[in-house]
């Protein structure tokens, strides 16, 4: 009998490699993939705005509900206590990352290509408009961070999604240029808003309550069989956004564009992580809420942004790729952080 707890352990420990390995199969076995970006199962219509319930939206809605799932047993008595901690997180996560693209758009306006210039741009600024990531909390436990904080940092920039992620989309249109600037305009106006609402803050407040109302015995139950939903949603949910943009980098390949980017995204995630770091440091915060807020500011939920620019953006797939990428850089500089800076200290613990 197969011991579904056992097969989720063996997935998460290799999920970065999983992940990978979806990327690679996206670029040279594209097909089953635009599939399920294709499929659709109607509209949602909320006034007169309407909301396309395709399979990218509505895995999607299926990990944020999730997310939402596992921050439910937050305590927020606790989290009051750490409101000061949160709002100075969120703050730097809207800072930081929108600071940094619009450097970067100075500096690359020296790019040889224009319009990849402009597909970076975009794909950043999505990155940047991005609620904080739910997988930041996984991280964040295995570094004995300050869970309360972590799971706040999540909940409340979710919340905060529908308000702050045009407001970013619309500062960073100033650095785009022609129908790039037009398409963020577009995406800030009309349909970004109302994409959330249904598919990241819906979810995300429908597993928090459910979280609460169903028996405490039943929690670590659900949450087993969740946590396999989520990892393998997660996996099919990249790998079926980057069928999209990946096969061209196999079939018409342009080394100098995937340096740069891959240049660009990694300083990027650098700067966002490092970013948590001081914030902790000016609110004089002890090691567990800033290994916390590392983890907030340093990842984003892009699969938000790859099924935004997927279905947004069809006519410019490149845009997807500096999305990707941060997500698989993300992962990784995560996960160098916890190996590198906080697993000795507990292991020096540990022996004490």
């Amino acid at each position: 009998m197969l011991n579904l707890g056992r097969l989720s352990d063996a997935i998460h420990r290799r999920f970065i490699w999983l992940l990978v390995a979806s990327y690679v199969l996206a670029a040279i076995i594209p097909a089953p993939g635009l599939w399920i970006r294709r499929l659709s199962f109607g509209e949602a219509e909320f006034g007169r705005e309407t909301a396309a319930l395709s399979a990218p939206a509505l895995m999607l809605a299926m990990l944020l509900f999730n997310a939402g799932f596992g921050t439910g047993g937050i305590s927020f008595r606790q989290l009051r206590m750490r409101m000061v901690s949160v709002g100075s997180g969120l703050l730097g996560n809207i800072i930081a990352p929108m600071a940094f693209v619009l450097a970067t758009s100075c500096l690359l306006r020296w790019w040889h290509n224009g319009d990849e210039t402009q597909n970076v741009l975009v794909g950043l600024g999505l990155v940047a408009a991005m609620p904080i990531a739910g997988s930041s909390t996984a991280w964040a436990q295995n570094a004995d961070a300050d869970l309360t904080l972590s799971l706040g940092l999540v909940v409340l920039s979710t919340l905060a999604s529908p308000f702050t992620t045009p407001l970013i989309l619309h500062s960073i249109s100033f650095a785009a240029r022609g129908e790039y600037s037009r398409e963020l305009l577009n995406l800030a106006d009309y349909g970004t808003p109302l994409f959330l609402v249904f598919f990241v803050l819906l979810p995300s407040m429908t597993g928090i309550a459910a979280r609460r109302a169903i028996p405490s015995a039943a929690v670590k139950f659900a949450s087993r069989q969740i946590k396999l939903v989520n990892l393998i949603v997660l996996l099919l949910l990249n790998y079926s956004n980057a069928a999209v943009s990946l096969p061209r980098v196999v079939t018409d390949p342009d080394p100098d564009f995937m340096t740069m980017v891959l240049a660009v995204v990694t300083f990027l995630c650098a700067i966002a992580f490092a970013a948590g770091w001081v914030v902790g440091i000016l609110l004089q915060a002890n090691r567990a809420q800033r290994v916390a807020l590392m983890f907030g500011l340093g990842m984003n939920n892009n699969g938000t942004g790859l099924v935004i620019a997927s279905l947004s953006m069809a006519t410019h797939p490149r845009v997807l790729l500096p999305i990707i990428l941060y997500n698989l850089v993300q992962h990784l500089m995560a996960a160098s952080v916890d190996a590198y800076f906080y697993r000795p200290a507990r292991s020096e613990l540990a022996v004490s």
